[in-house]
Formats: structure tokens, C-alpha cells, sequence
């Protein structure tokens, strides 16, 4: 067998991997991607336009930040501002990440980079603590399907979300917490751990009952980071958070 064979199914069976661990985001998420769409909808978006607006913003919080700020009619560079801030952890995302792909081409960065939301983050960041190649097969894998899921779900939530009166009635909106919950715990044997969830827990907390949604997702994370980032450095010389 060629080595060029043994490259594609390594390949082959990486993506697969990936989609294996994509598969429950893609579960835990649609209750939201479908609930933007039918928002985006009821605010006077065209399904056209909720799709699109999945498609090239792909980022739920902020994308729920849109649709209010589209509909009080402000200045375009404060939605732009308001955005950037929600969506400022994935600077955070992008940092941490980088350092496990500087191996992959520059090009293969860049859309690993688009991809890079929250479940991308964790998934890619666990691998890499167990020592585990990230590979440009298995990051797409898992991104794939949940990005091609969360813009057909947008389509949708717009077209027939006006069957639903309350979607939330229905309790789905669990299933994404509950799915976040699992990934935090994944790394709950790193020392410091308890301390940064509880200073983010929170710091979320109170930024939820002062400022707002989503505006707690980026002081929560703000906050944990500041903490982990004070935490004394092992010997050599990397910080154990």
C-alpha cells in the first residue's frame, strides 16, 4: 500500500473523528440556531438574510446582539463595537488555540480560525492537553457539521417559526448548558481549576444581574482569566491554569 493511500485514509478516518465529536454539539445546539432564526424573523429579518447573517457572523451570542441593536436603529459602528465585544473571548479562543496549529499552512489558519467557536475551542484544547496532534482533518471534521447545521437550522427557525408562539416552552434551551457543563469539567483534574470556575461563576453572575445578557459570557471568561493568569508559574515556567 502507497504511502500516499495511508495518507488519505489517516486523513479519512481523522475527519471522521472529528464529526464524531461534532455530532453532540450539533444536538445540543439546534434549539438555539432554530430560536435565532425565528427571532431574527419576528424582528423583520427575510429568512434570506437570518441565513446569511448565521452564516458569516456565525457566533450566537452575538449574533442575538445583532438583532436587538439592528432593530433600535443605532449607529453601524456600535452594533460593529457591540459585536466585537461579546465575541472578544475568541481572541482569548484564537491565542491558545494558535499555538497547537502553528504546524498547519497559513491558509488552513485562517479557516481554522473562522470555525473556532466556543465547543471548537474546548474540544481542541482538551486534545491538545492529552498530547494529541490537532489536525486540520479532525478540526474540520468536528466544525463542519455543526456550522452547515447551525445555517440550515436558521433557515429553518425563520420559515416555520411562527408555529411554535413560545419556543422556549418547549425546554430545549437545556441541552447546550448542560453540554458546556461536561466540557468545564473535562478539565477539573488542572490545578487551580476550582478557583478560576468560581471567580468566572461569579463574576457572570453579578454581570447578569447588572449589566445584562450576553454581555456576562465576556465578563465571566474576563474574569477567569485575570485569576488564571495570576496563578504562580510552574518551574518551568508555564502557568498550570
Amino acid at each position: 500500500m502507497s504511502a500516499e493511500t495511508l495518507s488519505e485514509q489517516d486523513w479519512t478516518g481523522d475527519f471522521w473523528r472529528g464529526v464524531k465529536v461534532g455530532l453532540p454539539v450539533v444536538v445540543a445546539s439546534a434549539p438555539f440556531g432554530l430560536l435565532f432564526g425565528a427571532l431574527a424573523v419576528d424582528n423583520g429579518f427575510s429568512v434570506t438574510e437570518a441565513v446569511l447573517m448565521s452564516a458569516s457572523i456565525y457566533g450566537g451570542a452575538s449574533q442575538m446582539v445583532g438583532l436587538d441593536l439592528f432593530g433600535a436603529r443605532i449607529a453601524p459602528w456600535l452594533i460593529v463595537l457591540s459585536i466585537f465585544a461579546v465575541n472578544f473571548r475568541h481572541v482569548l479562543y484564537s491565542g491558545a488555540v494558535g499555538r497547537r496549529i502553528r504546524h498547519w499552512p497559513p491558509l488552513q489558519r485562517a479557516v481554522g480560525f473562522f470555525f473556532l467557536v466556543d465547543p471548537q475551542y474546548a474540544e481542541s484544547e482538551i486534545k491538545g492537553g492529552r498530547g494529541e496532534a490537532i489536525t486540520f482533518a479532525w478540526y474540520m471534521g468536528m466544525a463542519l457539521p455543526i456550522y452547515v447545521c447551525w445555517v440550515i437550522e436558521a433557515g429553518i427557525g425563520g420559515t416555520f417559526g411562527n408555529l411554535i408562539p413560545n419556543p422556549r416552552a418547549l425546554g430545549l434551551d437545556f441541552l447546550l448548558p448542560i453540554y458546556f457543563l461536561g466540557l468545564v469539567m473535562d478539565f477539573r483534574r488542572r490545578p487551580f481549576w476550582l478557583p478560576v470556575v468560581v471567580s468566572s461563576a461569579i463574576a457572570s453572575v453579578i454581570a447578569y444581574k447588572t449589566v445584562g445578557s450576553p454581555w456576562h459570557v465576556t465578563i465571566g471568561a474576563a474574569a477567569g482569566i485575570i485569576l488564571a493568569a495570576s496563578m504562580p508559574l510552574d518551574k518551568d515556567g508555564s502557568n498550570p491554569s
